[in-house]
């Protein structure tokens, strides 16, 4: 399956929460906070097992972004590792380019950090990069080029009026657009409305 592009608000709705970061869908959840379609109002079934587990995956697929098989990949790599499979795979969507430009306050959402780092906005150790979905490590520097700098993009965190508090694990510069990557997130700073057990069910079958 190819990267979601179809109406957002749909798995906001569906997931009950706003998963991906604009204000936009906070207030379409404040108006219909009931799950899409006709009968999404009368839908009082309790889900099964199977259905939470899925809900969870594709709640993560769609919040950070990634494909199928892309997801699957991250998974086995997870699985893979000593550190434990839930909190290993949400830390590798956590510390991927797009998603970092993300918690840093760079973007609104995460499909606009992606953009930015797709059309080359970024350079990572001084090097431009077009691939948005990099893992950074412990002493990575992200910058934005400068040729991109003066984008009215970067006009609200410059000037100190985004609301995103950036994470321990990454030491932003708002006024230089730089970013330096001090530790890897630790278990209370990955992404907390995802359980990641319910995903380890999922691909444990």
């Amino acid at each position: 399956m190819s990267r979601y592009i179809g109406p957002r608000a749909r798995h906001c709705r569906r997931f009950g929460t706003n998963i991906y970061g604009s204000d936009k869908f906070d207030k379409i959840l404040g108006k219909r906070n009931y799950p899409p379609g006709m009968h999404g109002q009368g839908r009082f079934k309790k889900k099964s097992e199977y259905a939470k587990q899925l809900d969870a995956k594709q709640m993560a697929r769609f919040m950070f972004g990634v494909n199928e098989k892309q997801f699957r990949r991250y998974y086995s790599k997870a699985d893979r590792s000593p550190e434990v499979t839930g909190e290993q795979l949400l830390r590798l969507l956590e510390i991927r380019l797009d998603n970092l430009l993300f918690r840093a306050g760079f973007g609104i959402t995460r499909a606009q950090c992606r953009q930015m780092a797709s059309h080359g906005l970024i350079n990572v150790n001084g090097t431009r990069v077009t691939v948005p979905s990099i893992q950074v490590r412990i002493g990575d520097k992200i910058e934005i080029r400068k040729r991109s700098a003066n984008s009215p993009l970067f006009a609200d965190l410059k000037g100190g009026k985004t609301k995103i508090k950036p994470p321990s694990w990454l030491k932003v510069e708002a006024k230089t657009l730089t970013i330096e990557v001090l530790s890897i997130p630790a278990k209370d700073e990955l992404e907390q409305s995802i359980d990641s057990q319910l995903i380890v069910e999922f691909y444990s079958k």
